[in-house]
This record gives C-alpha cells, structure tokens and sequence, in this order.
C-alpha cells in the first residue's frame, strides 16, 4: 500500500487535480470513504506540516471493501492498484455525473450515457488494445479492442533483457491451436488462428507490470530477471497504430520494487519529485535520496511512465 500510494502521490496531474481542495467536500458527499481518505493523504503529503503521513484511515476504508488487503499476509501489488484506481474512478464518475444533473447541463435525451463518464483516472490511465484476429484457414480477419489500465508483460528470459524485449513478447504474433482455436463466422467453426495486438489508443500515464510471478502447473516461482528499463525516451512508436502516434515517448516517473519471494516479501518505491525533480527512495516511513544511476534495480515489479513533462504542481497552501 505504501509503495502504490507514493507511485501515485508522485503523478503531476493527478496531484493537480486533488489539489484544488474542491474534492474533499464533494467525495464526502458521495460517501466515498476510500477516495476521501486517499484525497485526504495526498494533500497531507504534499502541503502537510508533517514529516510522516500515516495511510491508516484509508487503510481501514478500503478494506471494509476489499477485506483481503487487511490480512497481514503478502499481498499482490499490481492487484491493489487495479482495485484503487477503479475505486477512484466509480466515485469521480459519480460526482461528474452528479453535478451535471445539478447544473441541468446536459439534455434529457443524453443523461442516460453519463453511466460511461469518464475521470481524471481514465483520461491519465486507461488505454485501448486493439486484437487483430486472422483465420488461417479463410484468411477472414476481425478486430476486438480491450481496455487496459496496467499492462502486463511477459518476461522472455531467465537472466536478463530489456524492457523492450518484453514489450516485443508482448505485441508479437501469437497463433492459437488445438485447444485454443477461435470460432470463425466465415468457417462456421474452430480454426487455428493468428493474433497480433496494437495501442490504439495510448494512455497519459502508462503502467507495465512485470510478470515475475510465474505458475506452471503446480510450481510457482519467481522470475528474477534483470530487466533494463530507460528513464527516458521510452518509444512506444513500434507499438501504436500509427493515426494515434501522438505522444510516442515516455518517461519513467516511478517504479514499485519487490524484494522477496511469493509466499513473503517487501515493497519499496521509487518516485520522481516533480518539484525538485530528484529521484526518492520510499522504503516505509524511510525516505532517501537517491541518484538517476540506482532506479535501475532488478527488483522492479511495476513502472510507470508518463508522456507528459513533470511540472510543478499547482498548490493552494492552507491559510
């Protein structure tokens, strides 16, 4: 929790948007516990005039919803912030949605379709995949897109690569047989097909989770490759459609650590302040400095890259 919490508390736009002071109230309105008490650590942690801010009443509130993350066991945490951002997301929409009825701004006709509003979650988050299906017996091809706010990568060797070699894994063609064929229309049966993924549409802040976490019948373990990952410049041009190529490149912003194996462990981060621009070591309640040469580490879990620049987020300081 620690970790995903300063992984997000590090995001520019994110902290502008919590900022703006406005969303406390209105959370609390829509009695939203959780995205209250993370609005309420976010501001602590940026205009707080402590040196330690304790997560435990945000804590407490997402676990009344999701009771697994109370226990004192290892806990997965690609999972808990697929669980947040989500949790986040349902209580925006539904302010959103809420202060559009009240301003009456939007027709009659349309307010059925404010179900699917988005937030500022899904607008710096969520991306699109679209899965080009191709029947190799008819050659007929479909399209199905997949909305994703983490991405998860296999990991192609035992010892080392690069995050681009993962992501080439990823996107490469696969060809699905036996008993993974896919029904074709065309055919009117299973047929042995081709499939190749793309972005179609490429998020602000883009997350990558590492597969580490293999499980091969009933042998789990976990892969300790040495993955390199740039700082910056991340080019994902090889990866989007090309009409949606506008924001190619990424830097890394911040990166969740694991140290351990499945069944125990620990989390730390590394964070990019976006006012001093240095890189943080967030281990628990300790927090260093740390130079750009030591965020690459072999323990990386989950990266977040983000195609926007970091700035200085807009504060409104307590009187």
């Amino acid at each position: 929790m620690n970790a995903i919490l300063q992984c997000l508390c590090s995001i520019s736009p994110l902290v502008e948007y919590f900022l703006s002071g406005k969303y406390i109230t209105a959370l609390q309105k829509d009695c939203s516990e959780v995205a209250t008490a993370f609005a309420y650590v976010m501001t602590d942690m940026w205009l707080g005039d402590s040196d330690c801010v304790s997560p435990e009443i945000f804590w407490s509130a997402f676990g009344k919803l999701y009771p697994a993350f109370m226990k004192k066991t290892q806990q997965d945490a690609q999972e808990f912030l697929i669980y947040v951002l989500n949790e986040l997301h349902e209580t925006l929409k539904k302010y959103h949605r809420r202060r559009s009825y009240e301003k009456r701004s939007i027709p009659r006709s349309c307010r059925k379709m404010i179900a699917n509003e988005s937030s500022i979650i899904t607008r710096l988050f969520e991306g699109q995949l679209n899965y080009s299906i191709i029947c190799l017996k008819c050659e007929n091809c479909t399209y199905k897109n997949e909305v994703f706010t983490v991405l998860s990568l296999p990991i192609p060797s035992k010892y080392e690569c690069s995050l681009q070699d993962c992501l080439q894994c990823f996107f490469q063609q696969d060809t699905l047989a036996w008993d993974n064929q896919i029904y074709c229309s065309f055919c009117e049966t299973k047929q042995e097909t081709a499939v190749k993924a793309n972005i179609s549409k490429a998020p602000k802040i883009i997350v990558f989770h590492l597969k580490r976490f293999d499980i091969l019948g009933t042998m789990k373990r976990k892969l300790r490759t040495d993955i390199h990952y740039p700082l910056t410049n991340l080019d994902l041009t090889p990866y989007i459609c090309p009409i949606f190529r506008k924001h190619p490149k990424y830097n890394l912003c911040a990166v969740v650590n694991h140290s351990g194996d499945l069944d125990g462990g620990h989390y730390t981060a590394f964070c990019k302040n976006s006012v001093t621009h240095a890189w943080y070591n967030f281990d628990d309640a300790r927090v260093s400095e740390i130079p750009d040469t030591s965020v690459q580490t072999a323990t990386a879990y989950l990266l977040f890259y983000s195609c926007r620049p970091f700035s200085i987020p807009i504060q409104k300081r307590r009187s």
